[in-house]
């Protein structure tokens, strides 16, 4: 939602006939698809098994509890990991493995006995089950973007759990756009660091030249 337009915009800024191709996948897709060099940069959460591939750290994303607004936590400015025993707590799935060691991690610490009601395997999958069994789910910041009016977020009591978003590109990719693209990474950073952001890759290549 604010790193794309921004990146996209820098991209069109130094090369306005180059050809941007936007995919949308889980990090671990993403990454799969940098080492094999089926885009070139991705927005992504840290892959630590795979040491091909290089991750700038663009910014780090608060956990906020996402919930019905007519649920009888909403009413809470900020909700303890307490609050939220005895809910129907919907988690992430394998498909987002580090977001969902961040999860269990922060439940673990805190002392509580939360159990995984559900299972979502993406943001929208999560959404609708928050919806449809009035459950309650830790997501990133930036899922607040496509919550619709029948849910609400409210943030954590006392310092929440954070989860990075990276820039991730594999070592070898020689691409001459690649490295005029990382050369620009620390503006892209100024443009949004007080924004959240979300996961995609591009593929760049020069669009044909007309006569």
């Amino acid at each position: 939602m604010d790193w794309f337009p921004e990146a996209v915009r820098l991209l069109h800024d130094e090369l306005p006939s180059i050809e941007v191709i936007l995919v949308s996948q889980t990090s671990p897709e993403l990454a799969s698809a940098l080492l094999r060099s089926k885009v070139d940069v991705a927005f992504l959460r840290p892959e630590p098994e795979m040491p091909d591939l290089v991750f700038k750290r663009l910014t780090s994303e608060p956990l906020f509890v996402i919930l019905p607004s007519d649920h009888r936590l909403a009413v809470l400015e900020a909700i303890s990991p307490r609050d939220i025993e005895g809910e129907t707590f919907v988690n992430v799935s394998d498909t987002a493995p580090t977001l969902r060691v961040v999860i269990d991690d922060y439940l673990r610490k805190s002392g509580v006995s939360i159990a995984t009601a559900h299972e979502a395997a993406g943001l929208s999958m999560a959404v609708s089950l928050i919806a449809s069994t009035r459950g309650v789910a830790l997501l990133p910041r930036y899922a607040q973007n496509f919550l619709p009016r029948s849910l609400v977020s409210r943030p954590l009591q006392g310092p929440p759990p954070t989860i990075d978003l990276v820039l991730g590109y594999h070592n070898g990719n020689r691409s001459p756009l690649l490295k005029l693209f990382l050369s620009r990474v620390d503006d892209l950073i100024a443009h949004v660091s007080q924004r959240s952001g979300g996961l995609g890759g591009i593929q760049t290549r020069r669009a044909p030249q007309t006569a």
